[in-house]
C-alpha cells in the first residue's frame, strides 16, 4: 500500500453519497486515480453492503471491502437538519458530488444540484439512478438484476435449454460506474475551459442499452431480435467453448487467417480446404457439422495440450479458469492485479489491483476500505476547519 499520492486526480475532492456497487465502484475508480473521496454513510448502519455476507473478515463484509478502498468514511444523519447543513458545507468545499438516491430524493432533502451549485459554481454534480432522472420509469428502483432483465442483456445470455441468465457479476453496475467516472473526469476537464462545473445524469438502463453493441445493432439495422447463443457467437464460427479430455477451453477463429492456422494445429489441415468450411459464412451455415467435428477432436487431449498447441499456432484461445487460478496466474501477478492492503481490523487483505497504468501520474492504493465513521474528525477538521469541541457536539446530538 502506497502512502504517496501523485495520481492524476490529486487535489480533487469527491463527496460520495452513493451506496451498494455502481456508485461506490465509480468513486473507488476516482480514488485510485488520486482523488480524496469522502464516503458519506448513515450512522450506525453504513452502506448496505456492509451487511452483505457472509463471508466477513474482521467484522467487515467481503463485498464492502472489494469496492471501497481509497475512501474516508464520514457518518452523517441525513434525516436531521444539522446533517443536511453539514452536507451543504462539505459540498461547498468539494469538486465533485456523486449520489445514487432515487430521482427527486436529493431535491427533497434540500441537496439538489441547483441549490448546491448556487453555493459552489465549480461543483460537478453527478447523479446515477436505475432508469434515469425523468421519464415514465424514473421512480422504479433499479438494481443490476432487474435492469439486466429489463434492458435485454438477460435475453441474450444463456442457452435455449438454460433460459435467460444474468451475467456472473453485476456487470451493468460496473459499466455504469465506469461510464460515470469517465464523464466526471471529462466534466473536470471542461471546468478548466468554461470555469464552472455542471450536472451529469446517467442510469443503469442507459449504460446497458449502450453496451448491447452488435446485439442491438443486429436488431436496429437487420431487424432480427437476437437469441441466446450461450458461449457461441451468432456470426463467427468457431468462436466458443469446447470440452476437452479434462476441462474446458475457448477459442476464437475471428478471421480466415486464424482459421487456416487452426486446422493444422488440430492435425486436420484438410478442414481448411473443405468447401463446407472455406469461409466464415460457410462455417456459419454449416455450424452444427463443424462443431461436431471440432468437439470430437478436442475431447482427445487435455486443455493444457490444446492451449499449448493453439498458442504455438497463434490462435486466440484460453483455458476456462476458476477464480483461484486467475489470482495465481503469472500474468495477473506480473501486471500487479493482486495487491495487499493493511486494514485496522482485518489485517492484510488481498484485493484486485488497479487495471490502468500511468507513466507519469500513477494510480495507487493508499487507504484500505474504511471502518464506519473512521474519518469523522479528520474530514470535518480538514475540509471545514472544525474544532474538536464542535465535532464533539455533533456526536452528542447523533448528527455524525
Amino acid at each position: 500500500m502506497s502512502e504517496a499520492n501523485n495520481g492524476a486526480l490529486d487535489g480533487i475532492r469527491v463527496l460520495d453519497l452513493t451506496r451498494v456497487l455502481a456508485g461506490p465502484y465509480c468513486t473507488m475508480f476516482l480514488g485510485d486515480l488520486g482523488a480524496e473521496v469522502v464516503k458519506v454513510e448513515q450512522p450506525g448502519v453504513g452502506d448496505d453492503t456492509r451487511g452483505w455476507g457472509p463471508p466477513f473478515a474482521g467484522g467487515e463484509s467481503d463485498y464492502f471491502l472489494c469496492t471501497n478502498r481509497n475512501k474516508k468514511s464520514l457518518t452523517v444523519d441525513l434525516k436531521s437538519a444539522d446533517g443536511i447543513a453539514l452536507i451543504k458545507q462539505l459540498a461547498g468545499q468539494a469538486d465533485v458530488l456523486i449520489e445514487n438516491f432515487r430521482p427527486g430524493a436529493m431535491d427533497r432533502l434540500g441537496l439538489g444540484e441547483k441549490e448546491l451549485r448556487a453555493g459552489n459554481s465549480r461543483l460537478v454534480y453527478a447523479s446515477l439512478s436505475g432508469f434515469g432522472a425523468d421519464g415514465p420509469m424514473a421512480d422504479i428502483p433499479g438494481y443490476d438484476l432487474n435492469v439486466q432483465a429489463w434492458g435485454g442483456l438477460m435475453s441474450i445470455t444463456g442457452t435455449n435449454e438454460s433460459g435467460p441468465l444474468k451475467v456472473g457479476v453485476a456487470i451493468i453496475d460496473l459499466v455504469a460506474g465506469l461510464m460515470l467516472g469517465k464523464a466526471i473526469v471529462a466534466a473536470l476537464y471542461a471546468r478548466e475551459k468554461i470555469g464552472v462545473g455542471q450536472k451529469i445524469d446517467t442510469s443503469l438502463l442507459e449504460a446497458e442499452v449502450a453496451t448491447l453493441i452488435n446485439a442491438g445493432s443486429n436488431y436496429l439495422i437487420g431487424g432480427k431480435v437476437p437469441g441466446r447463443w450461450g458461449n457461441a457467437h451468432p456470426t463467427i464460427v468457431p468462436y466458443q467453448s469446447f470440452q476437452t479430455a479434462d476441462s474446458f477451453l475457448v477459442l476464437g477463429a475471428a478471421s480466415e487467417s486464424i482459421w487456416k492456422r487452426l486446422c493444422p494445429a488440430l492435425k486436420r489441415a484438410e478442414l481448411a480446404d473443405d468447401p463446407r468450411f472455406a469461409k466464415n459464412a460457410d462455417r456459419v451455415a454449416n455450424r452444427q457439422e463443424l462443431i461436431a467435428i471440432l468437439s470430437a477432436i478436442f475431447m482427445t487431449q487435455t486443455t493444457e495440450h490444446w492451449v499449448t498447441a493453439l498458442n504455438q499456432a497463434n490462435v486466440p484461445c484460453a483455458p476456462v479458469q476458476t477464480i483461484d487460478q486467475v489470482f495465481a496466474a503469472p500474468q495477473v501477478l506480473h501486471r500487479n492485479m493482486l495487491v495487499e492492503v493493511d486494514h485496522p481490523t482485518v489485517g492484510k487483505i488481498r484485493m484486485a489491483g488497479i487495471p490502468v497504468k500511468f507513466s507519469a501520474t500513477p494510480a495507487s492504493v493508499r487507504l484500505p476500505p474504511p471502518l464506519l465513521g473512521e474519518h469523522n474528525d479528520d474530514v470535518l477538521s480538514s475540509w471545514l476547519g472544525m474544532q474538536s469541541e464542535a465535532i464533539d457536539q455533533l456526536k452528542k446530538k447523533s448528527v455524525i
